[in-house]
């Protein structure tokens, strides 16, 4: 039998069922691969050994007694630590917060729990979400596996990593501006930000309409079964759908037979791209070519909306930062710390336009390109993982120069999808000549969650087996 820790959530449901396997077995397994690995790369902020003992225990009996609570039951999850789960700080990378427990669960907390998944504890994260790089001031460096030289991506850092690692099965982040697709491209696996309101949240982002909560797993199956719990309503967030979400795990097997794909390497403004990134994308369109979409290459013509991202991004920094006093304010991460400043120079005004006139301008742009096509590829990362402990990449990185000293800079393909709030997907497309992950993303219009997924899952059954060669990231050797 494969690692216990490897197999799918799906597959574990069937093994449970047949009395092949238990939740505490897995469990178990799960947590030897955390005491092996965590020591190397810094996923997890928190760890609840013994109350995962417990809900294991009591998912191993609700299937003996056949009274299961769904192919989720017994399945290892984990939290970031930007979302409630009670009786947990929320410390969110940063070492301003207080160590206080929530004192309740956030929606997609609790429905996990309601599905009887095992949480294992909460994953790491950069100060507040604030930028795509895996480190903080709390706990320090989250590494990429397949280098540990190299940065795990962020913010749902720890996530990417305990997906990849088997350090659990599903795993629930965050994405304000590419916050789980980022660190699934730089890890090599799956990470879905959900149409907006598909997924009930609360407490609200400081980050308003930018912020998605969404799984990171390491196959699109498991990220759809993942969906197929937490978009179940919940009173508490007035701007979500609120609406019993399909069986998202269910159909993906339906193909991309005549879906209509346009396929951008730029977007029309992201001036550097790392050739091999490049090339792995045009593959993974002729992947969706050879099984039948009709697929074209097509420029949207789309002014760099950064200028809107950085409106709502930065004040949305200084409304975190608000109520710290500059002493604490000193303790941060200088780059949040420097966006809290700028954000507190933004006028209302300036939000309000960025939140409706040119949110508005952008979303119809993309529904104008989306009558000609049901999907929208790109490069997911213009390259591959940075250098870890940097919020810009060194001069010279993947042919360039200078890079700038914004971070959103080098991830030009992932906030136009924030912004206009659409669901975007990032799927495993192959590796550069280093070895390390490349990322391919799959747009499509607002609720078409269920058509992304199935041509996320088409592309990945398309695509070369792919394994994590823990060997030739010398995890089991000193940095």
């Amino acid at each position: 039998m494969a690692e216990l820790a490897s197999m799918s959530a799906l597959a574990l449901s069937k093994a449970y069922r047949a009395g092949a396997l238990s939740p505490v077995e897995v469990l178990s397994s799960c947590l030897e691969r955390i005491e092996r690995f965590e020591p190397k790369v810094n996923a997890f902020v928190v760890l609840d050994r013994d109350g995962a003992l417990r809900a294991a225990q009591a998912s191993e009996r609700r299937w003996r007694r056949g009274e299961q609570l769904g192919p989720a039951d017994g399945v290892p999850a984990t939290i970031k630590d930007n979302i409630a789960w009670h009786g947990f700080p929320s410390r969110q990378g940063s070492a301003l917060t207080a160590g206080t427990p929530a004192a309740f669960d956030a929606p997609a907390v609790a429905r996990l729990k309601e599905a009887g998944c095992v949480l294992l504890g909460k994953t790491t994260m950069p100060e507040f979400g604030w930028k795509g790089v895996g480190d903080s001031p709390l706990t320090g460096i989250t590494r990429n596996p397949w280098d540990l030289s190299r940065t795990s991506g962020g913010s749902s850092a720890g996530a990417a990593v305990a997906a990849l690692l088997g350090m659990g099965i599903l795993h629930l982040g965050t994405d304000g501006a590419g916050s789980i697709r980022i660190p699934a491209s730089f890890c090599g696996v799956v990470g879905f930000k959900p149409s907006y309101g598909a997924v009930p949240s609360y407490p609200l982002s400081a980050m308003g309409g930018l912020a998605h909560l969404g799984p990171l797993a390491r196959t699109v199956s498991e990220a759809a079964l993942m969906m197929s719990i937490i978009g179940r309503p919940d009173y508490r967030d007035p701007t979500a759908w609120n609406e019993i979400p399909p069986t998202y795990h269910e159909g993906l097997d339906k193909g991309v037979e005549g879906l209509r794909v346009g396929c951008s390497v730029d977007l029309g403004y992201a001036d550097h791209l790392d050739p091999e990134v490049v090339s792995a994308v045009r593959h993974a369109a002729d992947r969706l070519r050879a099984h039948g979409a009709f697929v074209e290459e097509v420029n949207p013509e789309l002014d760099d909306p950064n200028d809107v991202l950085a409106t709502l991004w930065e004040a949305g920094a200084a409304l975190i930062l608000r109520s710290f006093s500059d002493e604490d304010r000193s303790r941060c991460d200088p780059g949040m710390a420097r966006a809290a400043e700028r954000g507190e120079k933004v006028d209302g005004a300036s939000v309000i336009e960025a939140i409706t006139r040119k949110r508005t301008a952008l979303s119809i742009r993309l529904n104008q390109l989306f009558e000609h096509y049901d999907l929208l590829i790109t490069p997911q990362m213009p390259t591959v993982a940075l250098p870890a402990g940097a919020d810009t990449p060194p001069p010279g990185f993947a042919g360039r120069q200078e890079w700038g000293a914004d971070w959103i800079g080098w991830s030009p393909f992932t906030y136009p999808f924030n912004i206009a709030q659409l669901p975007a997907i990032s799927v495993p497309c192959g590796f550069n000549s280093e070895g390390l992950p490349i990322g391919v993303q799959i747009v499509g219009p607002m609720r078409t969650d269920a058509l992304v997924l199935r041509a996320a899952y088409a592309l990945e059954a398309a695509m070369p087996p792919r394994a994590f060669d823990i060997s030739r990231a010398n995890l089991d050797a000193s940095l």
